[in-house]
């Protein structure tokens, strides 16, 4: 695993744009960085790929232990008026895309470690998937990729396409200024076209709940299937959330509520009670006694960074502010991050059902947060 420096090409903001990136820089730079690449080996690659796949079972064999126990649905920050609701998605098994980013720690020695997992609302997704592609074909059109998230997505809608109502997928989003998440759900809408499903689009506070309960669109449409780049946590904070319970079960929701057990950092102390001295996790803990060194504090719902403290030696070395509360802290054992001349990479692998099939690298500083530059990779042997 090293780090190239490169020349960017001299049309790149175009040259992405046209692939649908178009929140590629701000006035602080880009996002987009192809000023370098991660270059990997063959076996490097397979080290990831089976980390990632591992990993999966593992919280596989969590959720079985979390929907289970209310105590370990609220450690997750699950709503006690929604432990219902996840426990009968989880035991129904409802179609799912079963989607996600594991972001690991790793400088290409010892085994990967999951720092968490981003699998209700992950982005990052058409820069990994069509984007570095795109410019992998361009640039080393010789070397390989991990990316086969966008053909395994596809063929992903294609599976759960029978269990959809007539075929047809809404999809819905928060309009971000930042047009991230318009655009991630675009996307994904693009992704259920060429599986052949009928799409339609919706903002999330265009929908409704009509006279008999049930969830509608802003034509008063009933939603039969719904995918959300939403989380499910704000979802159920709101007095919308409140009142879907009763009919959720007649909408198929993209991703299912159970997604709630693993889309918090409580789930990372399940795991290592779970599986502890796992190579590819790291020591997590409610109780900072148990932490044997430096160690990162993460709130249990929190997102894009927000709220961390990295602790060393007794000292806050790092700091990121947010909106998140910080009165349940998870504490997970720190990983001693490579600078590899930039910043620190963190490698999002993605899964579809289980599946390892793509990767996307971010670098930042300690705390990799929002504005973290998406750098590509390659595969050289």
């Amino acid at each position: 695993m090293q780090r190239r420096s490169l020349t960017p090409r001299a049309n790149w903001q175009a040259a992405v744009e046209e692939y649908g990136l178009i929140w590629h820089s701000d006035a602080d730079g880009p996002y987009w960085d192809e000023s370098g690449c991660y270059v990997f080996s063959l076996a490097e690659i397979e080290t990831i790929e089976e980390a990632t796949e591992e990993v999966h079972r593992l919280y596989r064999t969590a959720g079985e232990r979390i929907v289970g126990d209310d105590h370990l649905l609220s450690l997750c920050g699950i709503p006690t008026s929604y432990h219902e609701a996840v426990r009968s998605a989880w035991q129904r098994q409802v179609p799912a895309l079963d989607y996600g980013r594991f972001d690991f720690a790793w400088d290409g020695s010892g085994a990967p470690k999951l720092l968490e997992f981003n699998c209700d609302t992950p982005t990052a997704m058409l820069e990994t998937a069509i984007v570095q592609w795109y410019w992998k074909e361009e640039v080393f059109p010789q070397a390989d990729q991990l990316n086969s998230l966008h053909e395994q997505l596809i063929a992903r809608w294609q599976a759960i396409a029978p269990t959809l109502p007539g075929g047809r997928v809404w999809f819905t989003h928060f309009g971000d200024d930042a047009h991230e998440d318009t655009i991630t759900t675009t996307y994904m809408r693009d992704l259920a076209g060429q599986a052949g499903l009928e799409t339609r689009a919706v903002l999330i506070d265009q929908i409704g709940i009509d006279a008999a309960g049930r969830i509608v669109d802003q034509d008063d449409y009933l939603i039969s299937a719904l995918f959300k780049l939403y989380p499910w946590e704000w979802l159920a904070a709101e007095d919308f959330g409140e009142k879907i319970l009763p009919r959720m079960a007649e909408t198929i929701w993209l991703e299912p509520v159970w997604k709630m057990l693993w889309s918090n950092k409580a789930v990372l102390t399940v795991l290592w009670d779970l599986f502890p001295g796992h190579p590819n996790l790291l020591p997590a803990s409610f109780d900072p006694a148990k932490m044997a060194g430096d160690y990162v504090t993460k709130p249990v719902l929190a997102r894009e960074g927000a709220n961390i403290e990295v602790v060393s030696s007794g000292k806050v070395i790092a700091r990121s502010e947010g909106g998140y509360s910080r009165n349940r802290l998870v504490y997970q054992q720190r990983y001693p991050l490579r600078d590899f001349g930039r910043g620190y990479p963190v490698l999002g692998s993605w899964t579809v059902a289980g599946s390892a099939a793509g990767l996307g690298i971010r670098e930042d500083g300690l705390i990799t947060g929002n504005r973290a530059r998406f750098i590509p990779h390659i595969i050289e042997d």
